[in-house]
């Protein structure tokens, strides 16, 4: 499976903030959407992402006063990313090698969309259950009676 996958089912909306905009405006967003990251964009290109850690820490940094506080200064300003053709079980090594929840999809420098841990689990979760049920349609059907040169497996 591979990224493109996860994004035709999951759709490429995409919320953006540019750096220099009002840390509070960013989090108000994030808060309206019910999103836990939004990418950060100046010029047409991906400079930053600001997720849910790069707030607690600004928040814990600014002690709480994060009003006057630009993106820039709380953004991670350089996430890992990945492309459309990426497999799965490399996303899940390079979020896991650097902790990171989201990753946006680059296609030749354009933004394509952003994944999710949760994205990632979902797809190795839905393909894991189409595989088993696979399988044991498989099974099901194995024939008894050793026709077509095979037996039926001893369990």
């Amino acid at each position: 499976m591979k990224v493109s996958d996860i994004l035709r089912m999951k759709g490429n909306t995409l919320y953006t903030a540019t750096p220099n905009d009002l840390l509070l405006t960013a989090v108000t967003l994030m808060a309206e959407r019910d999103v836990g990251s939004l990418i950060v964009m100046e010029h047409g290109e991906l400079v930053g992402i600001l997720t849910v850690r790069e707030l607690s820490q600004a928040i814990a940094k600014m002690q709480g006063d994060v009003r006057q506080t630009s993106v820039r200064a709380a953004m991670d300003d350089c996430p890992v990313t990945c492309t459309l053709a990426t497999e799965i079980d490399e996303v899940r090594r390079m979020m896991l090698d650097r902790h990171a929840r989201y990753m946006p999809v680059m296609d030749a420098g354009r933004l394509m969309g952003v994944i999710s841990f949760h994205d990632v689990a979902r797809a190795v979760v839905d393909s894991q259950n189409f595989e088993n049920k696979m399988l044991k349609a498989y099974i099901h059907n194995w024939p008894e009676d050793g026709t077509n040169g095979s037996e039926a497996p001893k369990l």
